[in-house]
């Protein structure tokens, strides 16, 4: 008869003491079972005749809005990525000024102006919503990637050249992986403040957690606007302490800048 490992007793109880099983508990406790508090929000606002959003399931509208921040966070990382990484190059320090200047004047549109502009011209849906998002998106991303990138020692890339890295080679095996952290907390701020900012997308017809926010604030539908609102924000909590905890992982594998770069030289071992 097989036995369970003797520390899995320990290890769900240590995993029971963090907040993210119990948030992802109610994400999906309330995305399946809100038709079943119709009820509660039938006390709380006698006065509507619907209190419970109904054009479309909720199930549906979490799945489309994680759909439609995963395309953009993924348009955004790589965009944000090369371009932090682009300007720490020698051949193109010249151009980071330009570039922060550039995603800053990203930031100051509103995003709703920007649905407001692309809507008409490439049509209603997920498109303009798409390019609103990834504007919204690279500046986290290309800001942690410049930090990464910049908190990397003029010693540790020493140590890789006169180990015979090329830039390239320097810059994947050493830089990289020292910078990642401080990238992973940009990718991290920026997939969060696409998980809010994505509800607008429901003005220009996109099918998000925004459907019900926007009906409800139309048609004086508190409940609608706290039934969107409150799935919005657990979805952020979750994905917030998702990469906390990915964050600390990396963090914790982590070594020294300069044993990084020395065991970046070393070969592979025999059947390895």
């Amino acid at each position: 008869m097989n036995r369970p490992p003797q520390g899995w007793p320990k290890t769900l109880r240590q995993w029971a003491r963090t907040p993210l099983p119990w948030s992802l508990a109610a994400l999906l406790a309330l995305t399946l079972g809100m038709p079943a508090l119709r009820p509660l929000f039938a006390a709380l606002f006698p006065e509507l005749d619907r209190p419970v959003y109904q054009q479309d399931s909720f199930a549906a509208l979490v799945l489309a809005h994680v759909a439609l921040v995963a395309a953009s966070s993924a348009v955004a990382i790589v965009a944000g990525s090369v371009l932090g990484v682009a300007v720490c190059r020698p051949a193109g320090r010249a151009f980071r000024p330009l570039l922060e200047s550039l995603l800053a004047m990203s930031q100051s549109f509103p995003p709703v102006a920007v649905l407001a502009v692309a809507a008409p011209l490439i049509g209603f849906g997920e498109a303009p919503a798409l390019i609103a998002l990834v504007l919204y998106g690279v500046l986290p991303i290309a800001q942690g990637t410049l930090a990464g990138l910049d908190a990397v020692s003029a010693a540790t890339r020493e140590v890789a050249q006169g180990l015979g890295f090329a830039p390239w080679q320097s810059l994947w095996r050493v830089e990289l992986p020292l910078a990642a952290p401080v990238i992973l907390a940009g990718v991290r701020t920026s997939v969060v403040i696409n998980i809010g900012t994505a509800t607008i997308a429901s003005t220009v017809g996109a099918k998000t957690l925004g459907s019900p926010i926007i009906v409800g604030l139309s048609g004086f539908n508190t409940a609608y606007v706290i039934q969107g609102a409150v799935l919005v924000a657990l979805l952020a909590i979750c994905c917030d302490q998702l990469f906390e905890r990915l964050q600390r992982r990396l963090s914790a594998w982590q070594p020294r800048q300069e044993d990084t770069a020395e065991s970046a030289a070393l070969p592979p071992l025999a059947g390895h």
